[in-house]
């Protein structure tokens, strides 16, 4: 299955270890609650799915790579303890408690969260002096004499033999006592994600031209080339500082991260003629509604390439304002309640007030940091909420200046929309004039903004008349049916 499908999967069965009958005790006892064993080749997103399971349940996170481990770490260092039997004195081996199950607790303890998920990544590369131990801890939950805390669901990740020298295929009696779940690297579940982490669009849109180079393991003659889902978003992240600092994307920069010759040169070139069709076609123009024929005739001379890497940056443009619209939306949304208690309420020291909840949001943001489950989103939504209550608290003489603050901030949004709907409006326009209203262009385009899931809640939320018009236009006879397929594809 891809990893996508691996979510879910894994979310469903910590869901279901968890359900707790009448009485409070769990429907399925811990020693037979199965590890889940995650088996898949590195770099598709094994551990990045868990943070994302762990918040969405929210509940714990405590992750750790056993490759780091020896067998005192994990099961605890022994001790001698002085006991008495029948009359008589002795000296017992006794274990401190493992570091891992210690920081179970730890978490609990500071966070306040008392399930979670228990992520132990590369287990079955563990060093042979602990590897006898892990098919008691698989089927009992216990690192030396100390168990993992009722709550706590293991997972586990690992690599197949062919891609670390390290591993050690577990054998039927250990198996036995797993969900193993083999994933496999799938750009259509990968690219749904990449949509809506925002990479970089050179990134999508060459990706989308070029699948087989979306992920890749192969030993040659002079070592191993790969290419990994990790790597391209790794990648996005530092184009995006590089051009922001106004510094020069290079192969040496990209073969930092993409680690196949061939890709690294490809993509470098892609990239620059990315930049250039930005330059040379006036994408800004577009979106202000001004398309002159001498623009319509080069395009129409250009390679297939070409147009659809246009197609691909008007996509990129429109995507990234609607992202930055969506999230404005949502941090009004999360905030409107706590202003309508202290607007309707009996509140008088409304900066007291705001200041309080100024501290909520903080603990809520350092409690999932704690837990492990903080997401990167989560962070920034939680400290853009943060700025704008300190942008209320600077009107706070009484609820009425701040609740016309706040409207004024509902307006400034709605502003917002409608210029954009007037943008998407030149888009399409542009579109049709450039390519044709049935054009292979603007069905890529209009099949974007369906899955984007920024794009998907903006159109259900404020709508667009011409994003409508050619849905429907396109989904009609053949082209519906391909429409179809592509969204299943990606989905």
């Amino acid at each position: 299955m891809n990893i996508r499908e691996a979510k879910d999967y894994i979310k469903d069965t910590v869901q279901l270890y968890l359900t707790k009958d009448e009485f409070g005790d769990y429907r399925i006892p811990v020693v037979r609650q199965r590890p889940i064993f995650l088996l898949g080749a590195p770099g598709i997103g094994k551990t990045a799915v868990m943070s994302q399971i762990a918040s969405e349940l929210d509940i714990a996170l405590v992750s750790y790579s056993m490759t780091h481990h020896t067998r005192q770490s994990a099961l605890g260092l022994p001790f001698i303890e002085k006991k008495e039997y029948a009359g008589k004195s002795y000296s017992v081996s006794e274990y401190t408690m493992s570091e891992i199950i210690a920081s179970v607790y730890d978490t609990m303890e500071e966070s306040g969260v008392k399930e979670g998920i228990l992520f132990l990544d590369e287990i079955n590369c563990v060093s042979e002096t602990l590897y006898p131990s892990m098919l008691q801890f698989l089927q009992y939950k216990v690192f030396g004499k100390h168990t993992v805390p009722e709550g706590w669901v293991i997972v586990t990740a690992g690599n197949p033999p062919e891609f670390n020298k390290a591993v050690r295929e577990f054998d039927v009696v250990t198996l036995d006592r797993l969900k193993v779940i083999e994933v496999e690297a799938d750009y259509p579940a990968w690219k749904k994600y990449a949509f809506d982490a925002g990479l970089h669009g050179s990134i999508l849109n060459f990706l989308e031209s070029n699948r087989d180079y979306f992920y890749g393991v192969e030993t040659t003659a002079f070592g191993k080339n790969y290419v990994t889902a990790r790597g391209w978003e790794d990648l996005s992240d530092i184009i995006k500082l590089y051009e922001e600092s106004g510094k020069k994307v290079t192969e040496s920069l990209v073969g930092q991260y993409i680690k196949n010759e061939t890709v690294v040169k490809e993509y470098t070139a892609y990239y620059d003629l990315y930049n250039k069709y930005k330059k040379q076609y006036d994408v800004e123009g577009v979106f202000e509604g001004k398309v002159d024929e001498k623009m319509v005739k080069a395009v129409s001379k250009a390679a297939v390439d070409e147009k659809l890497a246009l197609t691909g940056l008007l996509s990129d443009v429109i995507k990234s304002e609607i992202k930055d619209i969506m999230r404005r939306q949502q941090v009004l949304k999360d905030v409107r309640p706590s202003l309508s208690r202290m607007t309707f309420g009996e509140e008088k020291d409304i900066a007291g007030y705001i200041k309080t909840l100024i501290k909520a949001r903080e603990k809520v943001i350092a409690d999932k940091q704690r837990a492990g489950s903080l997401t990167a989103a989560e962070k920034t939504e939680g400290k853009r909420i943060i700025a704008l209550y300190k942008d209320l608290s600077k009107q706070a003489g009484s609820p009425d200046e701040v609740k016309a603050f706040f409207n004024g901030e509902i307006g400034t949004l709605k502003e917002r929309v409608a210029a954009e709907q007037k943008r998407l409006d030149n888009l399409f326009a542009a579109m049709s004039k450039i390519f044709g209203e049935e054009s292979n262009e603007m069905l890529v385009l209009v099949t974007e903004l369906t899955l984007g899931k920024d794009t998907a809640d903006f159109f259900a939320s404020f709508g667009s008349d011409s994003y409508e018009k050619y849905n429907s236009l396109l989904m009609v006879g053949d082209r519906k049916e391909t429409l179809r397929k592509e969204i299943l594809n990606i989905l």
